[in-house]
Order: structure tokens, then sequence, then C-alpha cells
């Protein structure tokens, strides 16, 4: 038999025996026996949280190491260690190792070894559809901790991968986990402790996905389709900034390392690549307006209600100098507006955005002038890092709308919030915040439905390439075992050529390392590629 069809044959049997440690039920007519304990239904494990929406969990998948067949069956089944061990509460039993005889020379056989098992993906957030800002605030988390709270994340044994993404719209975190019923339970924990709210609070908010379905909602989160303003950019440089807080190690500027291994890199890396393709390849982000620009459309609608002008004759205030702010200006402007107050804690970040306008009129200030801008002024936006409300009631009650009634519009885009709801409650203040921008976005998103058919038609191909990628990991450890076997093969009959070759220079020796090693890359480029490819008709062994 020539050295490429026993390779072939080699790979069949690995795969046959592999493919045996995944059997459910009783025992199958060949021998060795590979058993698996009966799945239990998701009823009958505890719960901590009764979310009806996970999976069951089984109990555990564990097998023996197959031994010792006959002839080339038995070289084959010691390349496969077929032990796949699931989360559960009881240790998986382990394989005894066994001696083999190889060609007269005896060798200690492959202790025993886990196949390398990858977590599936699992999404679980809120975001504008599910929760409203009083929940999404108590959750949010600052891009600065976002990976110390993954790192907390994967202190459970039940979560391998975590990466958090937290916006003014959304709290959403990626898990990768094989137990996805013990991986909600322990990430719901995490939320209980974070938020402080019960269970009967929290589940009504939060949205679950799994698997395929996780895979796509991050998709369409990175391509802008799921946002509150459809085919915004800003979302795109967020799930950027999450992948690059996910993947950094200890040794770039985050001071705790990423927490995504294998399967949300990838996933987080296909998701930014999937939003830069949507966009350059439709009109999604065409005219598309941001949570900025919505804020200012939503204040040309109430000006006139609330205010009895227009918007380029009120007197504009602009709490926080941030990337919102930025686009806030910019709007403003295109809107006819030509003086504006800026006010931020430090004021050379404030010169430096006012710098950037130089056609509009900005008084810069510090927070200190605060109420003294905001009593001038008629219309306020608010978009500052604060954690906490600095424009409340008693607040507002404390200077001149407790006396007199004043007319003040409050537009809040901060997320947790800058400006307390119940400011509505004193005479003469309309305060709004994101929830009040579904009004002005609804109108863009009807205008666009054309253009998000064409978008998901673009990410369902994305999804179906990263489907193919991850079914591929599950040949991952064949893989490696072959290549470990051929290069031990090389290494040994070299070492054996060597002893008689013992005249060549270092360079020849160098030479001739490369040519061996390139002769088994060629030897394996078929039967790898055959693996690594795309089970598109189910016939792939």
């Amino acid at each position: 038999m020539c050295p490429f069809m026993m390779l072939v044959y080699l790979l069949g049997l690995v795969q046959l025996v592999r493919g045996a440690s995944y059997v459910v039920g009783s025992p199958q007519p060949f021998s060795p026996v590979v058993r698996m304990s009966a799945l239990r239904s998701a009823a009958e494990m505890p719960r901590t949280s009764p979310i009806s929406c996970i999976a069951t969990r089984p109990d555990e998948v564990s097998a023996k190491t197959v031994s010792e067949a006959v002839g080339d069956m038995a070289q084959a089944s010691r390349t496969a260690a077929l032990v796949d061990q699931v989360s559960s509460n009881t240790p998986a039993t382990s394989s005894t190792p066994k001696k083999a005889a190889t060609k007269g020379k005896s060798e200690a056989a492959m202790t025993e070894r886990k196949v390398v098992t990858h977590g599936q993906p699992l999404v679980i957030g809120l975001s504008h559809k599910t929760a409203t800002v009083d929940v999404r605030e108590k959750l949010s988390i600052k891009e600065a901790d976002w990976n110390a709270a993954a790192a907390k994340l994967c202190e459970y044994d039940s979560i391998t991968e975590a990466a958090v993404l937290s916006t003014c719209n959304r709290f959403e975190l990626y898990l990768a986990a094989e137990d996805h019923f013990a991986a909600t339970r322990d990430a719901l924990a995490f939320l209980r402790e974070r938020s402080q709210l019960t269970d009967m609070e929290l589940r009504p908010n939060l949205f679950m996905l799994q698997n395929e379905d996780a895979v796509y909602h991050l998709l369409r989160v990175s391509a802008g389709l799921d946002s509150l303003v459809v085919g915004e950019g800003q979302i795109l440089s967020q799930v950027k900034a999450c992948h690059s807080h996910a993947i950094s190690t200890d040794t770039e500027e985050d001071a705790i390392p990423g927490s995504a291994g294998k399967v949300l890199g990838r996933l987080l890396n296909t998701a930014v690549m999937s939003g830069k393709y949507v966009r350059s390849e439709t009109e999604i982000a065409k005219g598309a307006v941001s949570i900025s620009s919505a804020a200012v459309e939503l204040a040309v609608l109430k000006c006139p209600e609330d205010l009895s002008q227009s918007l380029k004759d009120v007197r504009v205030a602009i709490i926080g100098a941030g990337k919102m702010s930025r686009l806030l200006l910019t709007h403003l402007a295109s809107h006819g507006v030509t003086k504006v107050t800026l006010l931020n804690r430090s004021r050379p970040r404030a010169e430096e955005l006012a710098a950037e306008y130089p056609d509009l009129d900005i008084h810069v200030g510090l927070m200190d002038e605060l109420w003294q801008t905001v009593e001038t002024s008629e219309l306020v936006f608010t978009s500052t890092s604060a954690t906490g409300c600095i424009v409340t009631e008693p607040l507002l009650r404390e200077r001149v709308w407790g006396q007199t009634p004043q007319p003040l519009v409050l537009i809040d885009i901060s997320v947790p919030r800058n400006v307390e709801s119940e400011c509505n409650n004193v005479d003469g203040v309309k305060a709004y915040n994101v929830d009040d921008l579904k009004q002005v976005v609804a109108r863009n998103q009807a205008k666009r439905k054309e253009k998000i058919l064409e978008a998901e038609v673009l990410l369902r191909a994305e999804l179906a390439k990263f489907l193919a990628w991850q079914e591929s990991l599950k040949y991952v450890p064949a893989i490696s075992e072959l290549q470990a076997k051929f290069e031990q093969v090389r290494a040994a009959e070299l070492g054996k050529a060597m002893k008689k070759l013992k005249g060549l220079s270092d360079a020849e020796k160098a030479a001739v390392e490369v040519a061996t090693k390139g002769i088994i890359n060629k030897l394996l480029h078929a039967p790898m590629s055959y693996l690594r490819s795309e089970d598109t008709d189910g016939s792939k062994a």
C-alpha cells in the first residue's frame, strides 16, 4: 500500500473512532463500547432563575480510551483520545494508559489526553429594545473596566471565554461555554451582583441567544442593523474596541488582559470585518443618523412646542466634551446654530474640541459653571461620563425654577443618565433621554428597510463562513496528532540517516532538514485541506 493511501486510511480510522465518543444512547454493536450517561431534561436541573430559553444540560459525557485492536487499527486507535467531558457536577472518569509494541521496539503508550473542545457562543444582555434606560444604566460598565468584568466572568468554571460590550443603548456579554445552562446561571449571578436587581426585576429585560443565533446577532449589531439608529457608524467602532480589549495581553495598554480565546477572538474579528463589508457594499450607512444627530432632530421637533422658538434662535449649552458632543456640534451647526456654551471637567479637551469648529462661537467653561450656564440657557444637552445624575429635581427647585417657571429643555444622551427623569415635575422644564429618540428614528428605519434586507443577505454569507470554521475545530486534534506523528517519524528516520552522513556540513544538514520537512508538509497538504474544508453535502467523514 502506498504511503498516501495509508495516510488516508489512517485518517478515516481516526475520525471513525473519534466519532464513537459522541454516540448517545445504547451500547454500539462494535467493540470497544463507548458509553454516555443519559441526558436529563432542563426541568430536572436545579435553577436559580426560571429562564426557559436555555438548552438542556447533559450530565457528563465521557469515554474510555480505545484499547488495542488488530493490525493497522491499533495504530489509528492510539492516535485518538476519546475523552469528551462537558461541564458537570460529577468528575469525569479517566482512561488507563496501555503499552504497545511497534516493529519490535517497545515504547510507552500515549498518556490519556482530553480531546480539545471549544465552547459554543452565547450572548446574554439587554438593549434599547428590551430594557428602559433606568435598567441599562445599572448594568453599564465603563470601557476601561470591560476586561475586569470579563475576567470575573471567567472565574466561573462554566465560562471559558468572555467579552463585554457596554454602550448607551446596549449591555451585552459574549461568552463561550460548553454548558450553556450552567454559563447562563453563572452569568445571571454576575448580573444580579453588579446591578443589585432581583431576578424578577432583571429577567424581563434580558435576552439570551445561543450558537448560530448568537453569532448572527453580533454580526447584525456590528453592521448597525440592531441599533436604535439603523446604519449608525459608532457601534462598529465600539465592537472594534470590544475586540481589541478582548484579545489584548498583559503586555499591552490594558491593565487586565482580555478573556477571549479561539472562539470569541475569531467571532469578534468576523463581526468587525462584516460590519465594514456591509457598509462598503450597501448604502446602509448612507444618510444614516447617529444618536447625537437624532438628539438634534428631537430638539428641532421640541423647541417650537416647549420653547416657542426654532432651534437656531435658542440659547444652547452642551455638558461634556467627548465623541457624542463633537457630533452634537456638527449637527447643531448644520441646523443654523451659531453660538454654544461648552462645559467640561478639563479645559484643554474642551478648547481642543472648540477649535475644530471655527465657524461656531463656542464659549468654553468648567463644570463649576454648570448651574450658571443652565440658568442662562434654554436648551441643554448632557453627555458626560458621570455615573450619577448631575441635574435633579431638588437641585432645580433650589434655583430659579423653584421660584418662577422658566422654560428649559434638557436632552440627556448619556448612559448612565445625567438628568433625573423627575425633572419633568418642575414647572417649565422638559427632560428627555435616549429612550425618547425612538420617535425620531422610526422614520429613519422605515426608509431603510430595503437596505436592511440587502445587508442581511451579506451577513448570512459571513455567518456561513464562521459556522464552517467553527465546524472545522473538531478536526484540530486529529490534525495536530497526525502532524506530530509524521514529525516524529521524520525526525527518527533523519536521525538514523545522519549517523551515516557524518561528513555533512552544518549548512548541508540544515538543507536536508528543510527538505524533509517540505516533503512531510506536501504529503499532509491534501488530507489537511480536506479536514479543514466545509462539509457542504454532509458526506465529510
